[in-house]
């Protein structure tokens, strides 16, 4: 099995990050992929996803811990994927998340790795944005959406 990791900084509190991120109807915002994310009974989600120029439907899961801030998930196929998302406190107005991934696919170079760390990027970059938004608004942002998280 092959696994890869990544850690970064994002400058929006640890809390809202999570919100954000556990809300499976976000991966699309984030995952360029990912066409579309539809929750369903328990930790079930409904997937769609451009993969390689095909798209590609299919039932993964998705479990949040609030206490501990993580998130696991993966999906049945040939490939044995999934993986794990913590968050911390980094300070006031930050967070550090550390996204581990697990695949038994073997891949060339590091296509991997670098599509990874996109992926981080446009997550704790839409997560900023909506953090900005919801205080510029006085919404309240993730952490108020719907009372999960």
């Amino acid at each position: 099995m092959t696994e890869y990791r990544h850690t970064v900084t994002a400058d929006v509190p640890a809390d809202e990050l999570f919100a954000f991120l556990s809300h499976p109807e976000n991966l699309p915002r984030y995952f360029p992929e990912m066409k579309v994310a539809e929750p369903k009974d328990g930790d079930s989600v409904h997937v769609e996803a451009e993969v390689h120029g095909e798209r590609v439907a299919g039932e993964a899961w998705l479990r949040t811990d609030p206490e501990t801030r993580s998130l696991s998930w993966g999906a049945e196929g040939p490939d044995d994927y999934h993986g794990e998302l913590r968050i911390r406190d980094d300070g006031p107005a930050s967070s550090e998340i550390t996204v581990t991934l697990h695949s038994v696919r073997e891949a060339d170079g590091d296509e991997v790795q670098q599509s990874l760390e996109r992926t981080v990027a446009a997550m704790t970059h839409a997560a900023t944005a909506d953090a900005d938004v919801a205080a510029a608004e006085g919404q309240g942002g993730w952490t108020s959406y719907d009372g999960k998280g």
